[in-house]
């Protein structure tokens, strides 16, 4: 019996999960990342000053689903997108402006860290595709345009929450720069 080829379907968690491209890493990272997003939602009570939040996490779990199809299947990624995001990142940004300057500790209460693991998450994506497209794989690049800003919208997300509900930033000051 070949264990890579299960007579079994339920002894293999993903049909792609053997491959040896880049194409099954990213589509973990980015599924991780669209539970990360979904631990974040766990997290924020019901209130209807975090309402429209949780809309906009609600709405990037389904575009980061879109992502993840976006490099083996059909482009799910498009110019809308992008600006919603951007529009959406705007508004936190503005709604938090002149509150960090410099670099910060990632922490503060749920769901700030789990916002932070997805703004990391965003980046790992960002590799992958960098790793794709070097091992000759084509795509968009609306997908580096759009896991790009993702990052930096969740990172301006833990900003706004900060701020929202009063916890200071921790100023990192680098040995290293």
């Amino acid at each position: 019996m070949n264990p890579k080829k299960p007579r079994d379907k339920r002894e293999l968690c993903y049909p792609f999960i053997f491959e040896t491209q880049f194409q099954c890493d990213y589509e973990i990272a980015t599924d991780e990342l669209c539970c990360q997003v979904g631990a974040v939602l766990s997290h924020l009570a019901p209130d209807a000053e975090l309402a429209p939040m949780q809309a906009d996490l609600a709405a990037l779990q389904r575009l980061i689903y879109n992502l993840n199809g976006s490099v083996r299947g059909r482009l799910g990624i498009f110019e809308e997108d992008l600006a919603w995001l951007k529009g959406r990142y705007d508004h936190y940004n503005e709604a938090s402006r002149g509150r960090v300057t410099g670099f910060v500790l990632p922490q503060g209460p749920q769901p700030i860290p789990t916002l932070h693991l997805c703004r990391c998450g965003s980046k790992k994506v960002v590799r992958l595709l960098v790793r794709l497209e070097e091992s000759g794989v084509r795509f968009d690049p609306i997908l580096y345009r759009f896991a790009n800003l993702l990052a930096n919208f969740f990172f301006v997300l833990t900003v706004y929450l900060k701020q929202l509900w009063q916890v200071d930033e921790v100023p990192y000051v680098s040995i290293n720069y």
